[in-house]
């Protein structure tokens, strides 16, 4: 298969169509439902996704959380506004977190970082920058009470697309989260609600829990002119034993596994051992899945609309085979006026 050039994932949006507030209630998002061997399409609401679903089919969610991760405050010394984003907690030091910081220039090895106020406050030292530009710094509260006093002091890290602040962080977050950890929500769960949830296990369908805390680098755009090339970042996943007992057996009665994002699909094609068999396990996965990736796991996919020139697109476009499929399901969103990325509507590929 010959390698893809970066500008076979460019697409032209509307400005008009990047959503900036999610739906209410969430699953009146529109779906748009593409069948993968026929090409066909399909216009529904996102409450209509089970008439697409049968007894004993299972979807696999991300229980992740999204964590307060940006900080703003001050270096001690000089008094300069700084800006943090915490990425990940590091795998040995409790105190220790991998982070970006803005402006970078302040981030000097062994500077002092401050934030908060008079309620809750939090101390850091700058130990040294690795070699993705990222920086480490050491807190002087340990993961657990960190995120708490996140809680407090942090603010949820939106897109940069979407110019909305939110006075409430629940809109950003899955109505099933509960797992603390992520720097950016698993978008396609965002669709569903309680109601939507209890009506589908009524109906017979099975949901497994699997968590992947989403790292800022899953969003960053592919810059390699041969997206082959580029490079994606680590993310912490779990699978617990009753979540792969779930979709295993599922493949054993002849139902199909549908996985709700890009997110759990990384999860379930990291785990996979062989074609429709995953197994319990957690960890790191860097695994970057390009057009001509042999799927074992997936046998439908729950995803949004992705910006141009993502991972999460090429993702898309290699459960489609291509990016043909893909373009066609786009160019007929754009013209009926679907919204677009993070609030957006969604699409279930069959």
């Amino acid at each position: 298969m010959l390698p893809m050039r970066l500008e076979e994932l460019d697409y032209e949006l509307p400005q008009e169509l990047i959503a900036q507030e999610p739906i209410e209630p969430r699953d009146h998002a529109r779906l748009l439902v593409l069948n993968r061997q026929t090409g066909e399409i399909h216009h529904r609401h996102f409450y209509e996704l089970g008439d697409y679903l049968q007894a004993g089919d299972v979807l696999v969610i991300n229980d992740t959380k999204v964590i307060r991760a940006r900080l703003k405050g001050v270096r001690m010394d000089t008094k300069g506004k700084v800006e943090v984003l915490l990425l990940r907690p590091d795998d040995d030091d409790p105190h220790l977190w991998h982070v970006l910081v803005k402006p970078s220039h302040r981030a000097k090895e062994g500077s002092m970082l401050a934030f908060g106020g008079e309620g809750v406050s939090v101390t850091a030292r700058v130990e040294g920058r690795n070699q993705d530009g990222s920086f480490r710094l050491r807190f002087d509260r340990p993961r657990g009470d960190l995120l708490m006093a996140l809680d407090t002091i942090g603010e949820v890290p939106l897109p940069p697309y979407i110019k909305t602040k939110l006075t409430d962080d629940r809109p950003y977050q899955t109505v099933y989260a509960r797992e603390p950890g992520s720097v950016a929500a698993p978008t396609a769960g965002l669709h569903f609600t309680e109601r939507l949830l209890d009506e589908l296990q009524s109906k017979g369908i099975h949901l497994a829990r699997i968590t992947l805390h989403v790292g800022w680098s899953t969003f960053k755009p592919i810059t390699s002119d041969i997206v082959e090339q580029h490079q994606i970042g680590e993310e912490f996943y779990r699978v617990p034993p009753e979540a792969a007992e779930t979709i295993n057996a599922a493949w054993q009665r002849g139902n199909k596994v549908v996985a709700v994002g890009t997110t759990a699909t990384r999860t379930l094609e990291t785990v996979a051992v062989d074609f429709h068999r995953v197994v319990a396990s957690e960890g790191w996965t860097g695994l970057f899945i390009t057009v001509g990736h042999r799927f074992k796991a997936v046998d439908a996919l729950i995803t949004n609309f992705h910006l141009p020139r993502s991972s999460n697109l090429l993702l898309v476009a290699a459960f489609c085979g291509g990016m043909e499929l893909v373009r066609k399901a786009y160019s007929e969103a754009i013209r009926l006026r679907y919204r677009f990325y993070s609030f957006g509507d969604a699409m279930l590929i069959l």
